[in-house]
Order: structure tokens, then sequence, then C-alpha cells
């Protein structure tokens, strides 16, 4: 998982004044980090067919902090729409690692583990594992 507050903004945003925007991401940020970010999202709902796979160029989205609060401004209609055109990308490999690693590692909130491994093995760490 990458950095988060290493991610920079981009230069066509940069040349336009803005010095801040909302990232959503899966990464981790430290206390280093700056600006507007909403952490520990699961990109992955968009591989899935979830609300993020049906986000597109130009849309609303409300961020509320206070509330806790993140909301697509797209009516129902049009996100059955967006849902029934969708179709499932195609991973960019379809063997070795990268496939053991699309099919087999859980999200970051489910421990991005191996689904596999799960529930296998002891807390146990053996010494020389440090």
């Amino acid at each position: 998982m990458a950095e988060t507050g290493n991610m920079p903004l981009p230069p066509k945003v940069l040349r336009k004044g803005i010095t801040d925007m909302v990232r959503i991401s899966d990464a981790r940020m430290s206390g280093t980090a700056y600006g507007t970010v909403v952490l520990h999202t699961a990109p992955e709902a968009a591989a899935g067919g979830g609300p993020l796979a049906l986000v597109k160029n130009g849309d609303l989205i409300e961020l509320d902090v206070p509330q806790r609060k993140l909301h697509l401004h797209v009516s129902d209609e049009e996100l059955a729409r967006r849902r029934a055109a969708w179709t499932p990308p195609q991973p960019p490999l379809q063997s070795g690692y990268w496939k053991l690693y699309v099919d087999h590692v859980l999200q970051a909130d489910e421990g991005a583990d191996l689904d596999f491994l799960v529930g296998k093995r002891g807390s146990f760490v053996p010494w020389d594992n440090h």
C-alpha cells in the first residue's frame, strides 16, 4: 500500500492554483502526510461492480466528514443504466503472482492476507522472521 501523503496533486490541477483536493485511497497515511484524504477504501469494489465502478468523470460526489457520509449525486435510474452496461475489467495478467494476488489477497480492512491462509495459522512468529 502506497503512502498517500506522497501522492502529489496532478500538474494540471496545480497549474490552476489548486493546492488541495480530496483524495480517496486505500493507502497508508503517516504523520508527515498532508491534504484532505479519506482512507481505508476498497477500490477493488470497482472491479466487482460496486458503486465505485459506476462513477464517471464529472459526477458530483459530496463528502461530509462530520456526518461520515460520502454520496454520489447520480440518480438511481442512471446508476441502473450504468450497472446494466458495466462489464468487469480484465486483469492485466492472466497468470503468475499477479493472478494469485488479484484472486486471493483480501482487502486492507480484512487484513490484506491471502484468503486461503485465513484461520490456518496461529500467532506464532519464528525468531528468525524479524
